[in-house]
Order: structure tokens, then C-alpha cells, then sequence
């Protein structure tokens, strides 16, 4: 076992860069590609990691993930059948408008073993991406009592703050709230990508907060894959896996 990665609990998949939003918060930048991971190889990582490490969450998320439903589910299937406990989906909850694709896509979620989905609703998602298909979507997972559903909301400022953006973001949870979906605590804005072309107005630019997703590279606990297959330094279609894990040293060390 690699030392770096003797802590390693959590495998994280950016299906996808392809998104059906353009979100001006996005830390991820404009989505100008449509990349997405090869699902049977990301698939086997699963099986792979979590045979040598103590991995206890998956999560997908993009991008938008569910352009790439099959590759979500196969993911997800490799994880339950690995045991892992927490099989978690990010998603915007709009990936069509056909209510009959959206159910089967809801019925192939839960049957794959997903337990966690969290809808990310708010001002900026709402700017470009409808609201009506993403309750259908919501209202579909919802029958199931096998998941735990949530809106995921991204906060500008804080999560108290009453900016115009955080007022209309209320507004779209209220819908869900009214359903009996409840509200996750979501996420504070960081100024990267998008966020700092769009709202850097909001931020003070002369502090360097900690980004909240950075990893301490010496002790690894969460690893994400990129839609190209790009992990810790190599990438799963010109090695496997387990020679990757093995074989990876901190930049620097």
C-alpha cells in the first residue's frame, strides 16, 4: 500500500465535462469539451481501489453526469457490489425533458445502487436550466425510500447573506421544500473559474482563503478522477490503476 494514500476512503468521477447548464458560478470554467470516462474502466478502478484501500463514499458528478447515465450507474453498481457504503450522485437534474426517459433514468439509478443524490438547485443553475424537468426528476427519485434526496444549493457570500442571488436561490428551494425535499447544507461560492469572471465583485481578493477542495498530497483521502481518465499523475487509459496508486509521488517529495 501506497503511504501517501494509507487514508484514502473516498473516489470521486467527473463523468463528464459536458454540462446542460452554463452557470456563471461554475468553478469548473465554461464546459468547452465533451469528454467523458470510459465507464468500464471506471468501473474496474472501483473494483481495483477498493479491494486494497478502506474505501467507504463514491460520488460521480460532472459536468453534468447524467448525459452519461449508463457510465453513472456502472459506477455506482461496481461500488455497491464492493460494499462501499455511501453511493453518492451530484446532479442538475436536467438531462431532458421527456418524462418518460427521465423516470427510466431514476428507475436505473436506484436499481444500480445509488443512495445519495443530491440536486443542485439555485440562482445560477436556474439562469439557463428549467426548472420543471428537474422536479419531474426529483419527483421520480422520490417514490424510492432506498435514497436520500436533497437540494444542494451554491451560496454567494455565505449562506446567510441576502444578496440578490441568495434571495432567489431561497425562492427555487422552496419549490422542493414544498414536495418534502429538504435542503442540504450546500456550498459557499470559491473564487475560481467562472466565479471569478462573472462575481468577482463579491469577493475580497486580498485574502487567500484555502480552497475548500484541496488535498494535502501527503495524505491523500479522496482521490477524483477527470473525465479524460487523468488520476494522481497518470491516467487509467495508458495504466492500470493499481500501478497509478502504487507507483504515486507527491510532486516535490
Amino acid at each position: 500500500m501506497n503511504t501517501c494514500l494509507k487514508n484514502l476512503n473516498r473516489i470521486e468521477f467527473v463523468v463528464t465535462a459536458a454540462c446542460t447548464g452554463h452557470c456563471k458560478h461554475c468553478s469548473q470554467g465554461e464546459h468547452k469539451t465533451n469528454e467523458h470516462i470510459d465507464k468500464n474502466l471506471a468501473a474496474d478502478a472501483v473494483h481495483k481501489i477498493a479491494r486494497e484501500y478502506n474505501i467507504t463514499s463514491v460520488m460521480t458528478f460532472g459536468g453534468e453526469p447524467l448525459l452519461c447515465p449508463d457510465t453513472v450507474c456502472e459506477i455506482h453498481k461496481a461500488a455497491k457490489e464492493m460494499d462501499i457504503a455511501q453511493r453518492q450522485l451530484i446532479t442538475n437534474g436536467f438531462f431532458s425533458k421527456d418524462t418518460n426517459r427521465i423516470t427510466l433514468v431514476a428507475d436505473c439509478l436506484i436499481e444500480s445502487g445509488v443512495n445519495e443524490i443530491l440536486l443542485s438547485v439555485d440562482a445560477f443553475h436556474q439562469e439557463t436550466i428549467p426548472i420543471a424537468p428537474v422536479i419531474t426528476f426529483a419527483k421520480a427519485v422520490q417514490q424510492y425510500h432506498t435514497v436520500q434526496l436533497q437540494v444542494h444549493p451554491a451560496w454567494l457570500v455565505s449562506t446567510e447573506d441576502d444578496n440578490a442571488y441568495n434571495i432567489k436561490t431561497r425562492e427555487f428551494l422552496k419549490q422542493f421544500n414544498d414536495i418534502g425535499i429538504e435542503t442540504a447544507e450546500g456550498n459557499v461560492i470559491f473564487p475560481s473559474g467562472n466565479a471569478l469572471k462573472y462575481l468577482s465583485e463579491y469577493f475580497d481578493l486580498s485574502k487567500t482563503d484555502k480552497n475548500p477542495y484541496w488535498e494535502d498530497p501527503t495524505d491523500v483521502r479522496a482521490i477524483c478522477f477527470s473525465a479524460n481518465g487523468d488520476i494522481l499523475g497518470g491516467n487509467i487509459y495508458k495504466q492500470d490503476i493499481s500501478e497509478i496508486l502504487s507507483t504515486y509521488t507527491p510532486k516535490g517529495a
